[in-house]
């Protein structure tokens, strides 16, 4: 029996029918489970003899805004990679943020120490916020920082720059001086690529 299988048949004792279907891809085995169910899904896989996710190795956030076609699900999602160091098995759970307007799910700094910068990263990032994390502010970004830079509306050029001005003696910041331009090669872009609106190109 190969390792993949070993990891599907122990998260279906431990979870029995509340168990989504595993999604088994590669050498990789995906879990999707519900906000509300999160924390004690996670303290079962870290605890349960037959499992003993005992490490968590990343944190990261999903953007899924205009994913595919037909994608009518939440916008936000959280993924986490779990490692069984004694078991030799790697686990990935997905959880999808119920709120697109404030994505949110329970922090696993309690579960696993090793959470905290993650978390972090993801809020600086995604603005996903993780309920109970000690000390939830931006670890990327400066502190005055406009937006999240990972959402997938986010501007190419973004919102703001920050320079020293000399006179001032301190960082200031203001509109973003870089003009827009196109980045995808002519040979892939659509005929109307770039189009302002009045039948002009800008590129």
């Amino acid at each position: 029996m190969s390792t993949m299988s070993v990891a599907v048949s122990a998260l279906r004792a431990a979870f029995g029918e509340a168990l989504a279907e595993p999604v088994v891809f590669g050498d990789e085995v995906t879990v999707t489970v519900k906000p509300a169910e999160l924390s004690a899904f996670m303290r079962t896989l870290r605890d349960t003899e037959g499992l003993r996710f005992d490490q968590l190795i990343d944190v990261c956030g999903l953007d899924y805004f205009s994913y595919g076609t037909g994608y009518e699900g939440p916008r936000y999602a959280v993924v986490y990679h779990l490692l069984s160091v004694a078991l030799n098995q790697r686990l990935r759970v997905r959880v999808h943020c119920d709120d697109d307007d404030l994505p949110q799910v329970d922090s696993m700094i309690g579960i696993w120490p090793s959470a905290n910068w993650y978390e972090r990263e993801a809020f600086d990032l995604f603005g996903i916020v993780f309920e109970g994390h000690p000390d939830l502010r931006r670890i990327l970004t400066d502190y005055g920082f406009i937006g999240h830079p990972f959402r997938k509306d986010f501007p190419l050029s973004g919102n703001v720059e920050m320079r020293y001005d000399p006179e001032q003696r301190r960082v200031v910041y203001q509109p973003v001086t870089i003009e827009p331009r196109n980045n995808v090669p002519r040979i892939v872009r659509e005929e109307t690529y770039g189009d302002t609106g009045n039948g002009e190109s800008r590129g």
